[in-house]
């Protein structure tokens, strides 16, 4: 089985969890789509908690970074944070162009997001449901969009018996070699003169 690449990298986070087993979840499915890092503002997780969710032991295979608030959040440079959130003003998530280096991060259902994280995220969607959803579940329905936006995929067939074609080419063409090789690049002559 071939593992799906994306383009970019992305972080995935939750701020102000109680529930250690939603937090291990949510890091579980950052780790299956190939999170670069993963990161906790103000929860009070508990590792062996989360370990009942996160049955692949997500920190030991990814960065982990606990902040204590949202002041002492940091981020590589260029990487935009992106809340997942349900206010008015969000974006569509189906309507959302991913970032090539994003953060998600995500909170409570009842609470959401705080204001304060809310004021320093570049980007807020919101996925399009009657309801607030589980916070693993809406991590994987973002993340999703993401690998189906960056990945690189067939297109969809018209109707759902149709053939899937294999991806089309990456527009770099095949390799091109050279018909000489430099003077820096060719191998030292064996019968030169030497100085």
């Amino acid at each position: 089985m071939v593992e799906a690449r994306s383009r970019g990298y992305f972080g995935i986070g939750a701020e102000g969890i109680s529930k250690s087993a939603n937090v291990g979840a949510l890091l579980r499915t950052g780790h299956a789509f190939g999170a670069a890092f993963c990161f906790t503002i103000g929860t009070g997780w508990d590792s062996r908690a989360g370990r009942t969710a996160d049955t692949a032991d997500t920190p030991l295979h990814v960065p982990m970074w606990r902040y204590a608030t949202v002041a002492d959040l940091s981020l590589p440079r260029g990487c935009k944070l992106v809340g997942v959130e349900r206010v008015e003003d969000a974006i569509d998530l189906p309507s959302f162009r991913h970032p090539l280096n994003a953060a998600y991060v995500l909170g409570p259902e009842r609470a959401g997001l705080s204001a304060a994280l809310l004021a320093r995220c570049d980007h807020v969607v919101k996925i399009p449901t009657r309801f607030s959803l589980n916070l693993a579940v809406a991590g994987a329905l973002v993340l999703y969009d993401r690998l189906l936006q960056h990945g690189r995929f067939a297109e969809r067939p018209v109707g759902s018996l149709g053939p899937i074609e294999a991806p089309g080419p990456t527009g770099h063409g095949p390799p091109r070699f050279r018909r000489t090789i430099p003077d820096w690049l060719a191998p030292p002559d064996e019968n030169a003169k030497k100085p």
